[in-house]
């Protein structure tokens, strides 16, 4: 007993819609590169093993029969429907794809913004970013570079400075007008302070630190926020909600637009930054390289 869901052979299928599609057996032979008979023979085959006809013949050309205008309106959509997946695949393989892991706070607002310079340099690159603010070990990971912050020392790894760590505290204009501190840092010790929290031991330079290179007290952190993630700190800051720290030239971008002001002068720098990372025993791509010869030109342009 037949299987009541058993299929044709495909290529009869391919065969039937091409003559269902033309309504003319040598049109469809010429596009399948056969020949007339050969299609005949092909649909005779397939009306056999459905036991209807599919094709209305006659003397001036054939139509479809019922039976076949139905089959025909499966068959049809369905290789559409191959078809466009089988296109897309190939296209897929033709392009490159690079995997980048990051953090929140350059992802947001950093890389984003610079990506579009990137698509319009190389416009078969597509770019997966990878987000954490947890520091992990790139060489367990499926990732292809990453863009890290530390002190640039990753074991097995190879480091190249892109950014270094640059600090000056930052707020909304409708927060420093209301909280004027002037000239007076130590002023800033009594305002409401925006942190973000880390792992230990502290990667990024806190509020503490920042006081300590000015040899001021820490804050008593009465009115103090907490986040786990750097857009979330900035968002707060451009709230109104208090003081953020801010590293250049990731807030470069909201100081120039007016959503963020410096809040007070005196910078920080320390012996940390943004690196670009890369095992050791990754075999380099084209892809990889490329993107290390544009981002180590773009930040080095900004810096």
């Amino acid at each position: 007993m037949a299987k009541p869901h058993r299929l044709p052979p495909l290529q009869s299928l391919v065969f039937f819609e091409a003559a269902a599609r033309h309504l003319n057996f040598t049109a469809a032979a010429q596009e399948l590169g056969t020949t007339q008979p050969a299609v005949s023979h092909r649909i005779g085959l397939l009306e056999e093993d459905l036991g209807v006809p599919l094709f209305k013949r006659a003397h001036r050309g054939v139509s479809l029969s019922a039976d076949g205008v139905r089959l025909f309106e499966a068959v049809h959509e369905s290789l559409g429907t191959i078809g466009a997946a089988v296109a897309h695949i190939r296209a897929q393989r033709s392009r490159r794809v690079l995997t980048v892991a990051t953090d929140f706070g350059f992802a947001a607002y950093w890389l984003m913004p610079q990506l579009g310079a990137l698509r319009k340099l190389v416009a078969d690159l597509d770019v997966r970013i990878v987000t954490s603010q947890k520091p992990f070990d790139i060489r367990e990971e499926a990732v292809d570079v990453a863009i890290a912050f530390g002190a640039g020392h990753w074991p097995g790894c190879e480091a190249e400075l892109l950014l270094p760590e640059i600090v000056i505290p930052v707020c909304s204009p409708g927060f420093l007008a209301s909280h004027a501190a002037g000239e007076d840092i130590s002023r800033l010790t009594a305002l409401p302070l925006l942190h973000l929290e880390s792992e230990e031991p502290t990667r990024w330079l806190s509020w503490d630190s920042w006081f300590a290179r000015h040899r001021l007290a820490a804050s008593d952190g009465a009115h103090d926020l907490s986040f786990n993630n750097y857009p979330l700190v900035i968002q707060a800051a451009i709230a109104g909600q208090g003081l953020a720290l801010g590293w250049l030239p990731l807030v470069e971008d909201l100081l120039r637009s007016g959503q963020l002001v410096r809040a007070a002068a005196g910078p920080v720098q320390t012996d940390n930054g943004y690196f670009l990372v890369r095992p050791n025993a990754q075999r380099t791509t084209a892809a990889i390289d490329l993107f290390r010869q544009w981002i180590i030109g773009e930040c080095g342009r900004l810096a």
